[in-house]
């Protein structure tokens, strides 16, 4: 009575979809909760049609008394040919309302359930991500001898699909198989992205070949395959052979190439299929117009990027946000600033891209205050969110600001997540708060059984800058003994091939460059870049040429680093050639690169040509490449113009500059009067330095050393004394070489070495030997207030020296690399020359300055370092 009574007093739209007007006048009803049951027999809805229209309205107008209703009429009416599908449409109109159980209970009273009785509640566990619920219902329709069809397979592989479980994709796919339901085009196309999704593309690739016929989804879900396995060639080969086989591209197909092309660094196929997408007038179609926006920002053509935003008839958030992020990109910082104001809408992502754009352009202070306004809008904040505002605190460099951020990172509840522990650590290094850096990497461990390996590489970093070499190493030994060796990152590899370099150590850096091909990584990049810099770094300028002409590509930083490498071995003019090289090959230069390349200038062949060549490309920054001359530039221009002895125009460079001098300049300066002895200049620009850095401890030091100089001991006592007590201290001078058990360092009069009773007895017998050939101490280089014989015994004993004398005794013919962290003493110099003379030895030492090659009582630098 229930059902009868809600028929007739549903809505009109209802009524005419079961035709009730037509009812004769003789046998209408009035519908009242006392009408007799024996009249619902008479209605026009008992025919099985209009019980399926009916139902498909209760599911749109998401009416569940209707659905209810009408489960009532047919389990009365009980349709002797029709009930089975009826019941199925009923238990969709369950599922389309999400009343599960009321489906459930259905087929539990069904009689005679079939194959579409069990895939509309198997599709419905599979897009709900019930897993288990799946695969029982499955084993249940199989157990009542229901077998399965396409949509049945189709459902049970989504399900695979969405719970990544291979293991029963690759059995559902065997099944698919026996049934010959695997040359199903929907139940392949299902197939290929499972074995997509779960990793397994040549599984997919294989599922593809086989298929007797082929949709452009098929298409779409092998090339997606291959952009998920970068492998980008073999995209762009499928849809050529797409377009061969007569089937046209779609928008998905066209965002995924052009995903494609902006991940592999190919602006042609970008270009190829751009054209493609006018060709079939998808150009204005909303994600391929989003897709050419990423294209054309990855490859910075800005007047590009705006032209297809401009011809967009529809955008969403996602593209005005591309074009914010192409501003940042491309380092138009107000344009980008101004074009968010205009958004005519804005997401968390749309914020996180001006934040993560304010560090990219180094604005660590506009990104600390943009970050208050995130707040104030209550725009939700994610990982990125965090870690770009921990970034911007480390440009900013602010301890204050330091604390600020991590007490709101933890009074926030942010879960850790590696990228945050990562950027916490580089940004404790960079404040010099190296015990919180370690502090958090710990806890990382204690919480996680396998610590992230961002958070190994981010501590290794952070060691390295932080002049502690050794620490680095230990810990990617601990990294390699704890973690999976396969979990290691081409980012962390590349961490650790800098620190060898740093140190000279090649035979382990050789050792990790193995680890590099055997994971795959040699092909990266940066890890490429950071083998050449290994074999500069070590002395082998040759190796480092060779790897660099032998890998199959380039960028700014391959040549940067090829340049830095001619530079440590002061070759000026064939660091010039290489940069007409980079030229010539179309790449154009950063601003690092022109801080090399004028640097390089200090070391060509002739003064009045390294002058001009200096200030042409000086010039030529702005002019040709758009980058404006910041503090770096003009300090290797200040040392370049010093270096040659041309004061004066080093100096008018200065008082031109457009911006306050800082104290990096003057030391660039102050170098070239040291080199040419101009010690009343020298005074002057000490000064300026202790005016800008007074608590910097190196300024203390330069004061400290030149009261020593000029006989002020007690000046210089007093100095030294005020740097102690306000825990000022510089990084002490250190020396490494290698032996045959590993790396070995030594300090100045450094006693801690196993062998060091051998090593003093030997460079005791090796001072003498120089002295005999004519080696005279120079002791104005000790400024400390002692007696003659002390000054002696302090030069006779640097770290040096030490160095060396180790690795004279332990390498019987091999030249002697030695690596210095601070420059060579004037006195040290001396003796390594008479050392290679007396042994008929070659000793490669780097210290801050580059490569000293000391033969034959000589050395490569010309005594000018």
């Amino acid at each position: 009575m229930a059902a009868t009574t809600y028929l007739f007093s549903c809505s009109p739209s209802i009524r005419s979809c079961l035709s009730i007007q037509t009812l004769p006048p003789a046998t209408t009803v009035t519908p009242s909760r006392s009408s007799p049951p024996h009249l619902i027999s008479n209605l026009p809805i008992r025919q099985p049609d209009s019980l399926r229209r009916l139902l498909r309205l209760a599911g749109e107008q998401r009416d569940l008394a209707l659905g209810q209703a009408l489960h009532a009429v047919i389990t009365k009416a009980h349709h002797q040919h029709d009930h089975t599908r009826l019941l199925n449409s009923l238990i969709t109109t369950y599922l389309k309302l999400g009343e599960l159980s009321d489906a459930l209970q259905v087929i539990d009273e069904m009689p005679f359930p079939d194959v579409a009785s069990f895939t509309s509640i198997i599709s419905y566990y599979a897009k709900s991500g019930m897993e288990n619920e799946v695969v029982s219902l499955f084993a249940r329709m199989r157990q009542m001898d229901v077998n399965p069809n396409e949509f049945s397979f189709v459902a049970l592989v989504t399900n695979c699909i969405r719970q990544f479980n291979f293991q029963l994709g690759s059995q559902v796919h065997a099944f698919a198989l026996k049934t010959y339901y695997s040359n199903c085009t929907h139940v392949s196309n299902a197939l290929i992205g499972m074995y997509v999704r779960c990793g397994h593309v040549d599984s997919a690739l294989q599922v593809f070949g086989e298929m007797p016929e082929r949709d452009v989804s098929s298409w779409n879900a092998a090339i997606l395959g291959m952009v998920e396995e970068c492998r980008y060639a073999e995209a762009f080969e499928l849809f050529d052979a797409m377009g061969a086989d007569g089937t046209y591209g779609d928008r998905f197909s066209l965002s995924t190439l052009l995903t494609a092309a902006v991940e592999s660094f190919t602006g042609g196929e970008g270009e190829a299929i751009h054209a493609y997408a006018l060709k079939i007038g998808l150009d204005f179609d909303l994600s391929v117009g989003n897709a050419l926006l990423a294209l054309y920002t990855k490859f910075g053509r800005m007047e590009d990027l705006l032209h297809i935003f401009d011809r967009m008839h529809a955008r969403d958030v996602i593209s005005w946000t591309a074009v914010l992020n192409g501003f940042m990109e491309f380092g138009l910082v107000e344009s980008a600033i101004d074009f968010f104001n205009k958004m005519p809408e804005k997401n968390h992502i749309s914020y996180n891209v001006v934040l993560a754009g304010f560090c990219k352009n180094g604005h660590g202070s506009e990104g600390l205050d943009f970050f208050q306004q995130i707040l104030v809008n209550e725009v939700e904040i994610s990982d990125f969110t965090i870690t770009s505002l921990v970034k911007a605190c480390t440009l900013a460099s602010d301890m204050k600001k330091t604390e600020q951020i991590h007490g709101f990172i933890i009074k926030s509840g942010c879960k850790p997540s590696a990228w945050i522990d990562s950027a916490l650590v580089n940004l404790f290094a960079k404040c010099g708060r190296m015990e919180d850096a370690l502090k958090i990497f710990e806890q990382q461990s204690d919480e996680k059984e396998k610590t992230s390996c961002i958070t190994w590489t981010s501590l290794i970093h952070a060691y390295g800058r932080n002049g502690q070499p050794d620490e680095a190493l230990t810990l990617f030994c601990r990294m390699i003994k704890r973690e999976n060796f396969l979990n290691i990152d081409e980012l962390a590899l590349a961490a650790i091939l800098g620190v060898c370099g740093t140190l000279g150590f090649f035979n382990f850096g050789k050792q990790i460059k193995s680890i590099s091909i055997k994971l795959g990584f040699l092909c990266e990049l940066g890890v490429s870049n950071a083998i050449i810099s290994l074999f500069a770094k070590c002395g082998y300028l040759k190796d480092a040429v060779l790897f660099f002409n032998q890998m199959p590509e380039h960028d700014i930083i391959s040549w940067n680093t090829l340049i830095n490498a001619f530079l440590l071995f002061r070759l000026g003019d064939e660091a010039l050639s290489m940069w007409n090289e980079m030229e010539n090959c179309a790449m154009f230069p950063d601003s690092i690169s022109y801080v090399l390349i004028i640097s390089a200038c200090k070391y060509t062949s002739s003064r009045s040509i390294s002058i001009q060549n200096c200030e042409r490309l000086f010039s030529s920054m702005s002019m040709y490449h758009n980058i404006r001359a910041g503090p770096e530039h003009y300090a290797a221009m200040v040392d370049v113009l010093s270096f040659w002895g041309s004061f004066d125009k080093a100096e008018r460079l200065i008082e031109s500059m457009p911006f306050k001098c800082d104290a990096y300049i003057w030391r660039s300066l102050l170098e070239g009067c040291r080199l040419k002895s101009d010690h009343k200049r020298g005074r002057r620009v000490v000064e300026r330095i202790l005016a800008l850095e007074p608590q910097d401890p190196f300024t203390y030091i330069l004061m400290s050393n030149l009261y020593s100089a000029s006989g002020r001991w007690h000046c210089s006592e007093k100095l030294r004394e005020e740097m102690r007590s306000k825990g000022l201290r510089k990084n002490p001078a250190r020396s490494w070489v290698t032996g045959r058990n590993g790396l070995h360092s030594f300090f100045c009069r450094d006693k801690s070495h196993q062998q060091y009773k051998d090593i003093y007895g030997a460079l005791d017998i090796l001072i003498l030997e120089c002295m005999k050939a004519g080696y005279e101490p120079d002791t104005s280089y000790v400024l400390h207030e002692v007696e003659e014989y002390q000054k002696r015994d302090f030069l006779f004993y640097h770290s040096a020296k030490l160095a060396v004398t180790y690795g004279i005794i332990m390498s019987q013919s091999q030249t002697v690399r030695v690596v210095k962290n601070v420059r060579l003493c004037g006195d040290c110099h001396l003796f390594l020359k008479f050392a290679s003379f007396v042994t008929c030895r070659e000793i490669l030492l780097r210290d801050s300055t580059g490569f000293h090659i000391f033969k034959e009582g000589k050395c490569s630098c010309g005594d000018r370092w």
